[in-house]
């Protein structure tokens, strides 16, 4: 698989990596021999990057992690954490005692001294503006409880923010076909500073599947709704199924053949220059490999990549652009 460059890790991971969210779900949504079985079918693909968070199921997620880490020491992997979701989302429920707890938990999960990359979990924008809260960081790193750090973000201003302090070595954010807004600033910025992006939803949720809310017509104000990557909660149910059968279309008559609208959501992405990493979601070994075939696709040309932009523009762009 394509590898990009991690700069501040000095290292290079696969284009395609995967999210363990899942993993942390309730007793009995994803057995864990089924987690195990599309983590494996990851890594054989090439995949180099997990992402994961101290909040997934309470650490149930890091732990399933570390016990894969444990069981593969030679795959090459690079595992991604995120932490501040442990505390109220106030900005003063970040501090320095705070961050080595939350660290303190991650690496005995992990079952690791180091931990790759930790990224903090969608703070309040004060946080990621604060001076202290890139002290802290950068005396984690001194410390040798992390390598590099990252914030996770809501928003392109906060990602903005965030490429601005020369140590971060990576931002999370969502980026799809139906989100287009971080590639006006964001990804240059991030070209331009050395730092990773890393695509979170890359595939509008539930929009290409048509698992949805149909009954998603009133916009919900933003402080309601910060993660607007969950696309049917601020676009009208009729535009929404609309977007999705005009990509469905675009797919057939300007894209490769035989391939899904899924993937070629997700190579889309993959072309977009600054993106370093996309995380779909995958809760199985057959969805994981569905998903990493994109990686191999051709590229899609110019013809269909405008086509995209104006469907989005034309029938997304209203409701989410200036929102986040």
């Amino acid at each position: 698989m394509e590898t990009r460059a991690l700069t501040a890790l000095d290292r290079r991971i696969a284009v395609i990596g995967t999210g363990t969210w899942q993993l942390g779900l309730d007793q009995g949504e994803v057995a864990p021999e089924t987690a195990a079985a599309a983590l494996e079918a990851a890594v054989d693909a090439g995949v180099t990057l997990i992402d994961t968070a101290d909040v997934y199921g309470d650490g149930r997620s890091e732990r399933f992690v570390g016990w894969f880490l444990a069981a593969h020491p030679d795959a090459g992997l690079t595992v991604a954490t995120k932490m501040g979701r442990r505390a109220a989302q106030t900005p003063e429920s970040y501090t320095r005692e705070g961050f080595l707890a939350w660290n303190d938990r991650s690496r005995a999960n992990l079952g690791v001294e180091t931990i790759d990359l930790v990224q903090l979990h969608c703070p309040p924008s004060p946080v990621i503006e604060a001076p202290r809260t890139w002290q802290w960081l950068d005396e984690m790193v001194e410390a040798g409880r992390i390598r590099a750090y990252g914030v996770s973000v809501q928003t392109c201003e906060q990602a903005l923010e965030a490429i601005g302090h020369p140590g971060c070595a990576s931002v999370e954010l969502i980026v799809n076909v139906f989100r287009q807004r971080p590639l006006e600033a964001v990804l240059p910025a991030a070209r331009a500073a050395g730092t990773a992006v890393i695509a979170r939803t890359p595939l509008p949720e539930g929009l290409l599947t048509h698992n949805r809310r149909r009954n998603a017509q009133s916009l919900p104000r933003p402080e309601e709704a910060p993660d607007l990557g969950r696309i049917f909660t601020v676009v009208p149910g009729d535009a929404g199924a609309r977007a999705a059968r005009e990509l469905a279309r675009l797919c057939r008559e300007l894209g490769p053949e035989h391939v899904q609208p899924v993937q070629v959501a997700l190579r889309w992405l993959i072309e977009q220059e600054g993106i370093t990493c996309i995380l779909p979601d995958a809760r199985s070994a057959h969805q994981m490999r569905f998903n990493i075939e994109a990686a191999g696709l051709a590229p899609l040309g110019a013809e269909m990549h405008a086509a995209l932009a104006e469907l989005y523009d034309r029938i997304i762009r209203p409701y989410v652009h200036d929102r986040w």
